[in-house]
């Protein structure tokens, strides 16, 4: 058994978008992606797993296949290994989303940046 808190995870930055790892056993790695207003993610897809997201805070945009999903706090979204995804923080507040890969394919999706 592992606890964690997912204030620890939270950290922001005026120049980019940052990710930072929760855990990485057993082929999955969880890790949350804080975004400040106007920080996007560029489209981009998962080959070989699938991508569970929870809104942790804020208001945010997810264009996945083309379509725009408007999202807030609370929201969870599924995407899978083919489709491509892209997300943008298009509210005024800072943005965090816990993200879960699982079957991770290799381990550059497990680092911080």
């Amino acid at each position: 058994m592992e606890k964690q808190s997912l204030q620890t995870y939270k950290e922001y930055s005026d120049e980019k978008f940052t990710k930072r790892i929760i855990y990485n056993k057993g082929g999955s790695t969880v890790f949350v992606l804080n975004f400040m207003p106007g920080q996007h993610l560029p489209e981009h897809t998962h080959p070989g797993t699938e991508v569970y997201l929870l809104v942790l805070d804020g208001d945010g945009t997810f264009i996945i296949d083309g379509k725009e999903i408007a999202v807030t706090a609370n929201d969870v979204v599924h995407c899978g290994s083919d489709e491509k995804m892209a997300f943008k923080n298009s509210g005024t507040s800072p943005l965090s989303l816990y993200v879960a890969l699982n079957k991770i394919p290799n381990e550059n999706y497990a680092k911080d940046i």
